[in-house]
């Protein structure tokens, strides 16, 4: 109970500049909290669609990789559905990796959505503090100038003490959202860095499959060309014989005309 009158009373003694403060540090936290929230939240989903994925992409089932991405609005998500949606239609490996750096440039953006705003709140605090410091000194010395000179010592004493109080509250608001903010961009960093792994996991799957798929069809194709030349060679041996017979035809029907 001491504790909750203290601070009740070192927030009163700090003067007007002590509210605005307090609204900056409402909203900071209440950013920090839905960012906290947020990026959490999609770090499980994408790493629960992942486990999904992996294994669909790994056996080359593509058609039920593309439904699963429709129904998911996760990070993931998001991402292998343009490299699916090129997958069959291209043959570079190259043309699936610049479609899921595409959709990794809308990702990212959403990622570290309001999050420069928990360091902006930080400085405001800070400042706000230092403004109502300043402005605290001032309104001491001024009333000073006029008090009596037996008295001016006191008076001067406790005028600084009161206007060391925003500063004092303005750094005990800034110090924590600036730290959060900190922990906001590393947890960002990680979620991009986890994005560009599952990236280049996906179109390696996708590469190999492609690959190995090439590579059963080529002796297939092969295997029917080779059973398509006999027929050709035999039509060609075919062609001189049936030439054989004509000229000896003519040849005999010559000679019954001589003879006649």
């Amino acid at each position: 109970m001491d504790f909750f009158n203290s601070v009740i009373e070192f927030f009163q003694t700090g003067g007007t500049f002590m509210y605005p403060i307090l609204v900056v540090a409402a909203l900071g936290s209440a950013v920090a909290i839905e960012r906290f929230i947020r990026l959490h939240y999609e770090r499980y989903t994408n790493r629960s669609m992942w486990d999904k994925l992996q294994p669909l992409l790994a056996s080359a089932d593509f058609d039920q990789a593309r439904s699963l991405v429709k129904e998911d609005n996760s990070s993931v998500s998001k991402l292998l559905s343009m490299g699916l949606a090129r997958q069959g239609t291209v043959r570079r490996r190259e043309d699936i990796e610049i479609a899921m750096e595409e959709s990794m440039m809308e990702i990212i953006p959403q990622l570290e959505k309001r999050t420069p705003y928990v360091a902006l709140f930080s400085n405001i605090a800070t400042l706000l503090g230092l403004l109502g410091t300043i402005m605290g000194l001032i309104e001491a010395f001024t009333a000073v100038a006029n008090a009596n000179p037996a008295e001016k010592a006191d008076l001067l004493s406790a005028s600084i003490s009161v206007a060391m109080n925003t500063t004092a509250f303005g750094l005990m608001t800034g110090i924590p959202l600036l730290i959060v903010h900190a922990l906001l961009n590393s947890l960002t960093g990680e979620l991009i860095d986890s994005l560009e792994m599952v990236s280049v996991k996906a179109s390696n799957l996708i590469g190999s499959s492609t690959r190995r798929r090439f590579e059963i069809d080529v002796p297939v194709k092969r295997g029917q060309e080779s059973n398509e030349k006999p027929a050709h060679d035999s039509e060609d041996k075919a062609e001189p014989e049936a030439e054989i017979e004509t000229e000896t035809e003519a040849e005999t029907e010559k000679q019954q005309t001589e003879t006649a």
